[in-house]
């Protein structure tokens, strides 16, 4: 998996760079075949905005914005809604796959007389 986590206009802290690899690092429980993670923060007008764009192959990517005051705060929330997003993909892709050979009831054996 590429991950690329970038700041414009706000220094990155060794704290919010592991906070960020940590999430990113959960995000594999999911079982998604996650390629690239882009991570960017950047600094609005009174907010601090984070943005997740996650591409998996053969899924469509997936892209999670929040934003807030506090820095860590936005983070937060934007992994949050991100292992939201992911679990929800992970359902949809499990439901669609076929029914496993285990779960099939065979018919009953007819006994010949």
């Amino acid at each position: 998996m590429n991950v690329q986590i970038r700041a414009k206009e706000i220094t990155l802290t060794s704290h919010l760079n592991d906070h960020i690899a940590a999430a990113i690092e959960n995000f594999k429980r999911y079982h998604l075949d996650i390629t690239t993670v882009n991570v960017m923060i950047k600094k609005e007008k009174q907010n601090v905005a984070v943005e997740f764009d996650m591409h998996i192959a053969h899924a469509q990517p997936v892209v999670i914005s929040d934003s807030d005051h506090d820095i860590d705060t936005a983070i937060d929330l934007a992994i949050e809604r991100a292992n939201k997003a992911l679990g929800r993909l992970h359902d949809k892709m499990k439901d669609h796959h076929a029914t496993s050979l285990r779960d099939i009831a065979l018919p009953e054996e007819v006994e010949a007389e």
